[in-house]
C-alpha cells in the first residue's frame, strides 16, 4: 500500500483521498460477503503462482496458509471493517499482510487485477446462490405437491377473468405452479451454467505476461472452462442480468400463487384458512387473520422486477472494458438473491401447513353455470356446429339467470324449448362427469391428474438426488 495514502493503488498519488469521496466509493458494507470466495480464489491463484514458478514455492505456500488464518478471522467476526480499505478484497490483502508481511503479501497479486479478481469472486457466489435458490424452488414444488396430493379429488372453480368458468381439481391447479417453477428452475441452470467461466488470469483487461495455468485454477475451483476473451471476461455481467432476470419471472409466478393464497383464504371465497405461524393479526380488529406472507410476497416481485431493470439501465452504457460503475452490480444483485430465497422459504412453509375446505371449494365448482361448456358440448355430439351449440346454451343461461336458478335446476322440458336435441344425458350432467370428460394429456381429468402427480413426483425426486 502506499504511505502517502494507504491504499493499494496510491502510488501515483501524492495526497489522501477526500473523505466524502472514501464513503462514496466504498463497498465493503455490500461486498463483505464475498470473503469466502476471495479467499477460495486467493488460495488457487497463489498455488498456481507457486506451481508455475512465478513466485517462490515457500511465499506460496506462507500466503496459502496464511489466507486460511484469514478465513477463520472473517468466519470468527475478528475482522473489524474500516472505510478506508474500501472492499473485501483490500481487508483480505491487509489481514494478510499483517500475518505474513507486507512483501510475501504483495506477491499474491502478481498477475491479477482487481478486475478479474471481482469477477470470480462475484462467479463463485453466484453459482453457489443459484444452488440455494433451486433447492429453495424445489422445497416450494415439493410443498405444493404434497397438498395436492393430500387432496387429489378435490375440485374447485377454474376461472377465466376471474369468473367462473369450468370445473378442474385443485390439484390440477397447484400442477400449473409446479409447471412454472419446473420452467423457473431451468433458467437458473442455465445461468449457473453460463457463469461456469473463470475469468482469473485476464488482468485488468488484456491478459497477463505470465505462464499461467488458468486451467488448473478453473478445475481447482470448480469451473467448467476458462473465458475466451479478456476485456469480455472483465467487463461481462451477463450472469448477474440473468440471475436478475430468472428471479424477476420466479417473483412473477410466487405473486400470482399469492395473490391466489389470498382470494382463498378471504371470506368470500374461504377455499382455505393459514396455519397460525404463516399468519398476523389485526391492531384493532380481533377476528382478523392475515395472509401477511403472501402479501409481501407479491411486494417482493416488485422489488426484483426493478432490480432486473436497475442491472439492465446499469450495463447499457458502458464501454469496454471495466469501469467502476460495475461496483453498483452487487447492492442489487444481493438483495433478489436474499428476498428470492426468504419468499420461497415462507411461501413452502405456507403452503405446507395451509388448510383447505374442500366441501366448499366443491359447491363453488359446482355452483352457477359452470357446467354450460359441458351442455354445449353435448349438443356437439348430437350433430350440431359448436358455435350453434354455444348461442344455444348461451340463451339456455340467460333463461336460468332470469328466472334465479342453476342450470341444474332446470327441467327436460325447459331445455327444450332451446333444442330438441337435449334428452335425460342433460340431466345426468354433474361436476364429476365434467372433470372425468376432459381426459385429454395436460387435462384435468381424474386419471391424468394422477398420473401428472407420479410424474411430477419423480422429476422432483430426480432432480433433488442431482442437486
Amino acid at each position: 500500500m502506499s504511505e502517502a495514502t494507504g491504499k493499494t493503488w496510491g502510488g501515483r498519488f501524492t495526497g489522501p483521498t477526500n473523505p466524502d469521496v472514501e464513503a462514496y466509493t466504498a463497498s465493503i458494507a455490500v461486498d463483505a460477503r464475498l470473503w469466502p470466495y476471495d479467499i477460495r480464489a486467493s488460495q488457487a491463484h497463489a498455488r498456481m503462482l507457486g506451481r508455475q514458478g512465478i513466485i517462490p514455492v515457500e511465499d506460496a505456500t506462507q500466503i496459502i496458509e496464511a489466507l486460511a488464518t484469514v478465513a477463520e478471522d472473517f468466519a470468527a467476526e475478528r475482522i473489524v471493517f474500516r472505510q478506508e480499505l474500501e472492499d473485501v478484497h483490500t481487508h483480505v490483502e491487509a489481514r494478510l499482510a499483517e500475518l505474513v508481511g507486507a512483501e510475501t503479501a504483495g506477491r499474491l497479486h502478481t498477475a491479477r487485477s482487481r478486475n478479474d479478481q471481482v469477477a470470480t469472486d462475484l462467479r463463485l457466489y453466484l453459482k453457489d446462490a443459484v444452488a440455494a435458490t433451486m433447492t429453495r424452488v424445489r422445497a416450494l414444488q415439493a410443498a405444493l405437491l404434497e397438498l395436492a396430493e393430500g387432496h387429489a379429488d378435490a375440485a374447485m372453480p377454474g376461472y377465466t377473468h376471474m369468473q367462473r368458468a369450468q370445473p378442474v381439481l385443485f390439484a390440477h391447479h397447484l400442477l400449473a405452479y409446479v409447471e412454472m417453477l419446473e420452467r423457473d428452475a431451468a433458467r437458473f441452470r442455465d445461468c449457473r451454467a453460463r457463469a461456469d467461466d473463470l475469468p482469473l488470469g485476464s488482468g485488468a483487461l488484456a491478459g497477463v505476461p505470465y505462464p499461467l495455468d488458468r486451467e488448473g485454477v478453473a478445475q481447482e475451483l470448480g469451473f467448467a472452462r476458462v473465458t475466451a476473451n479478456s476485456i469480455d471476461a472483465v467487463s461481462d455481467r451477463d450472469f448477474v442480468v440473468e440471475y436478475h432476470a430468472a428471479a424477476a419471472l420466479c417473483g412473477v409466478h410466487l405473486s400470482r400463487l399469492s395473490e391466489e393464497l389470498v382470494l382463498w383464504c378471504g371470506g368470500e371465497f374461504a377455499f382455505a384458512s393459514p396455519d397460525d405461524g404463516y399468519a398476523t393479526g389485526s391492531s384493532i380488529m380481533p377476528q382478523k387473520k392475515n395472509p401477511d406472507v403472501a402479501e409481501l410476497a407479491r411486494a417482493k416481485s416488485g422489488a426484483l422486477i426493478g432490480n432486473l431493470v436497475a442491472a439492465l439501465t446499469l450495463l447499457k452504457g458502458l464501454p469496454l472494458a471495466y469501469n467502476r460503475d460495475l461496483q453498483e452490480d452487487k447492492p442489487a444483485l444481493f438483495a433478489s438473491i436474499d428476498a428470492l430465497g426468504a419468499t420461497l422459504t415462507v411461501l413452502a412453509g405456507m403452503v405446507a401447513t395451509l388448510r383447505i375446505d374442500e366441501g366448499r371449494m366443491r359447491a363453488a365448482a359446482a355452483g352457477g353455470f359452470a357446467l354450460a361448456t359441458d351442455l354445449a358440448d353435448l349438443l356437439v355430439r348430437r350433430g350440431v356446429p359448436f358455435r350453434e351449440a354455444h348461442g344455444i346454451v348461451g340463451a339456455v343461461v340467460r333463461h336460468a339467470e332470469e328466472t334465479g336458478r342453476g342450470l341444474g335446476d332446470l327441467t327436460l322440458e325447459e331445455l327444450r324449448r332451446f333444442s330438441a336435441l337435449f334428452d335425460e344425458e342433460a340431466l345426468r350432467l354433474d361436476l364429476d362427469t365434467a372433470l372425468a370428460a376432459r381426459d385429454v394429456p395436460g387435462g384435468t381429468a381424474p386419471k391424468r391428474v394422477r398420473a401428472a402427480l407420479q410424474a411430477a413426483r419423480q422429476r422432483l425426486s430426480a432432480a433433488q438426488e442431482e442437486g
